[in-house]
This record gives structure tokens, sequence and C-alpha cells, in this order.
């Protein structure tokens, strides 16, 4: 990919859970970079959180790659619109679906959705999360551990759980983890420990349905510049936001997109329980 990548970021801060528009630099979907060649034609897929960060720009490849794809999303209308523009371009539908997947209630109607405006699911992204940075344990409140698991863990569970029975053999299932899988930064504690049940959860489906052809994988991502960071950091920390890996900055979403792209086609037929890391140099376990 020849498109420039930012390499710092002035601090900043946003309401949770942000937006694109706020964000300085803007981050790179791949809008203008991303180049499909058929590789997920005639497939449906499902994305949460697919109106900006990782999911605008596995939306965006997706649609590119010649595949239909609900997005799932919070609140972030504008930012929705404008993914299912580029989807819409690609020459490829998109179905909006915004809700909070705190609520059980909303998530249960989301694959149906899928199911009535495509026939089936394909491919399920779970990459939809919630993070807040706290110093101690004093400072997670009851409610805001139960909404990390429930936006992080439990609608991941849900939703896995609708789209199989509507999944073909070669189906593909991809739910996005973290560095701090098995690295936890001591100031998300209560995201770290999802992002460990997610990758955990991951290769227990990959075994659990391998003999109905469906695969389930899971995307490690290192320090991406999404409006998560500004919505959920203190200023001085996106300051120095990526500084830390070996690369030395922070990465862009659309480095995350051909990572999904090649996990949710056919080529990746045997590649099944992986965890594949995309974090700028930093190991994971």
């Amino acid at each position: 990919m020849s498109s420039p990548r930012p390499e710092s970021q002035p601090a900043q801060q946003q309401t949770p859970p942000g937006t694109l528009g706020e964000m300085d630099p803007k981050p790179d979907h791949g809008e203008e970079s991303y180049q499909g060649s058929g590789r997920l034609a005639g497939k449906k897929a499902v994305i949460t959180g697919g109106d900006s960060g990782i999911g605008r720009a596995v939306a965006i490849a997706f649609a590119r790659e010649g595949a239909d794809v609900l997005i799932s999303y919070l609140s972030e209308h504008e930012d929705a619109q404008d993914t299912a523009r580029h989807v819409e371009q690609a020459g490829q539908r998109c179905v909006l679906v915004p809700g909070d997947l705190a609520d059980r209630a909303h998530v249960r109607t989301i694959i149906p959705t899928a199911v009535e405006e495509f026939g089936r699911v394909d491919i399920l992204v779970n990459n939809a999360a919630f993070q807040m940075t706290h110093p101690t344990l004093e400072e997670i409140s009851d409610d805001e551990w139960d909404h990390t698991v429930a936006v992080n863990l439990s609608a991941m569970f849900l939703l896995c759980k609708a789209a199989i029975p509507h999944m073909p053999s070669g189906g593909s299932i991809i739910n996005s983890s973290s560095v701090n899988s098995d690295m936890p930064s001591p100031d998300l504690a209560a995201y770290a420990m999802t992002k460990a049940g997610i990758a955990n959860f991951t290769a227990s489906l990959a075994q659990m349905y391998a003999d109905k052809g469906i695969r389930a994988n899971s995307v490690a991502p290192g320090p991406i510049w999404t409006p998560l960071i500004p919505a959920t950091m203190p200023p001085e920390k996106v300051e120095s936001f990526g500084e830390q890996v070996p690369l030395g900055r922070a990465g862009q979403p659309a480095e995350l997109a051909p990572v999904y792209v090649l996990l949710a086609g056919d080529e990746a037929s045997y590649v099944s329980g992986a965890r594949i890391a995309v974090t700028g140099g930093k190991p994971i376990l």
C-alpha cells in the first residue's frame, strides 16, 4: 500500500464512542488505496463496529472484493452512512443496523436482519469493542465492568450462536482480539480480560465447528488509530499512542483490512484456530 502513514498525532480527546470528523489526523481506511480482485465475490458479511476504524476498513475492503455487507454500529450515523457510501460505490449492498450491543434484545435482531436481506451469512466479523483506561480497580465501576463484558464478549457469543445455523460450509468467523489479550496493559484491565476471552473462545469455535466446514480465527491488533483512542484515553497518552511498538507509530485501519480479507476468503480454507498479530512488530505469545 503506497498511501502515506501519519507517524504521530497531537494530544486530543473526544466523548465516547468518538467520531471520525473530530480526529486529527484522519485515519486511513483504504478509501483511496484499497483495490479489490474479486476474492469475496458473492459473499454476505456481517461486521460489528463497521462505521469507523478497523470495521470501516474491513467493510470497504470486503465490498471491493465483491461482498455485500451488513454494518452494526452504535449511534455514529454520519460515519456509518459514509461507510455505506463506499460500499455502494463498489457496487455492493450495504445494510445499516444501529443499536447498542450491550442490549441483548438488539443483538438478537442483527443476524435475522442479515438473513432476511441476504439469505445467509458467509462471514461474521465481531469487531465492535468498548474500552476505558483506569489506573486502579477502584475506578472501574460495576456497571462499566458489566458493559465491557456485554459489548466485547456477550455480543460476540450471541452473534456467533445466531449466525452459525445460517452459515454454509466455507463460512468464516473473524473475531477482533488484541495484543492486550496476552500482554495486558494495567490501565486496560477490563478490556484486556475480554480480549483474552475472545482469543480463547475463537480457538474453541474453530474446533467445535470444523466438521461443518466453518472456520474461526482472531486478529490481534496492536495500537491502531481509530476514534476509540481519543474517546477513551487521556490526551497525553493519545499523543504518544503507538510509539511503544518496534515500528514506532500507530497503525492505520487500512493496514488491518488485508488480514481480514485473507481470513474471510476461500484461499484460507486450511486456516482455522489462528490468531494473527498485526502489532507493528510487537510479538504475541
